[in-house]
């Protein structure tokens, strides 16, 4: 049986989206959601939070989301965990780069708010079974 996936930190720099997310994935997926809004306080923040997963805006000021997930990658206690991109860059050679990046997936920007946390849950399945 696969680990209940409760710890979900996301990190975007709308705080829009920020709030949407939150609603979302606390309201309708019961998890506890970490909110960070750049790559650095990522770095800053996720090492005491815990995270089990951890959804990553790709386009953000500074830092973007590739270079953020190679820097959590350098971290030896975020170096398996499961990374999973938001974007409107979804066109099949960009998905497939994310995944080559180490991405287990990738959620299409504007989400729905409504079955995001299915979404996040069913990525989690996939890879957790």
């Amino acid at each position: 049986m696969a680990d209940k996936l409760t710890q979900v930190l996301y990190v975007e720099d709308e705080p829009d989206i920020q709030m949407v997310a939150r609603l979302a994935l606390e309201s309708l997926g019961g998890f506890t959601v970490e909110i960070c809004s750049s790559g650095d306080e990522a770095l800053a923040r996720a090492p005491a939070f815990k995270p089990q997963l951890i959804l990553l805006d790709v386009m953000m000021p500074g830092m973007d989301g590739p270079t953020t997930l190679k820097k959590l990658r350098g971290l030896p206690q975020f170096a398996d965990t499961p990374v999973v991109f938001m974007t409107a860059k979804v066109q099949p050679g960009e998905v497939a780069g994310y995944r080559e990046l180490g991405a287990l997936d990738v959620i299409a920007k504007p989400f729905d708010p409504m079955t995001l946390a299915d979404q996040v849950k069913a990525i989690w399945q996939r890879h957790h079974v």
